[in-house]
């Protein structure tokens, strides 16, 4: 016999998770939730990476392709894992260059969740033969913290 878990009446305003979902049409319609932080008011590092993100030339259609690492510090609030995943994907018909996706998803997370730090690493693919890395944070990190090395080495081809 199983255990089925309590449901939990801080979640239960949730639409994403635990909940058959569909692609969002473009990034702008798409839902970012938010939970309330478990350790409100201490320094730690949340991490999502997402390695196959994708999102399209807005000339010439063809999709492009990055790794994309974001970590943050929250405040009061937390970003839901699964409405992040759809958020991230509805670019997959999104036509846009790399900085403008990169800045996007760095603006809507902090207008969702207000953290009290975060960065963002955008490692994309060749593109017309010449990677593009886009880099953003919204100051210094908070001294004292543990902040890793984003992992994604800069693109050397067959190098």
């Amino acid at each position: 016999m199983t255990d089925k878990p309590v449901p939990d009446d801080r979640y239960a305003n949730l639409q994403a998770l635990g909940q058959h979902s569909t692609i969002p049409a473009n990034p702008e319609a798409a839902i970012l939730e938010r939970v309330s932080a478990p350790a409100a008011g201490q320094n730690y590092v949340i991490r999502f990476t997402a390695p196959e993100f994708t999102s399209l030339c807005p000339i010439t259609g063809q999709p492009d392709f990055a790794h994309i690492v974001l970590d943050y510090i929250p405040a009061d609030w937390i970003v839901e894992s699964k409405s992040l995943k759809l958020f991230l994907t509805a670019f997959r018909n999104h036509g846009a260059f790399h900085e403008a996706c990169t800045m996007m998803i760095a603006q809507r997370i902090i207008s969702a969740i207000n953290p009290r730090w975060l960065r963002i690493g955008a490692y994309w693919y060749p593109r017309g033969g010449m990677p593009i890395d886009i880099f953003w944070q919204t100051g210094a990190p908070p001294e004292g913290i543990f902040l890793p090395d984003q992992g994604a080495a800069p693109y050397r081809g067959r190098g």
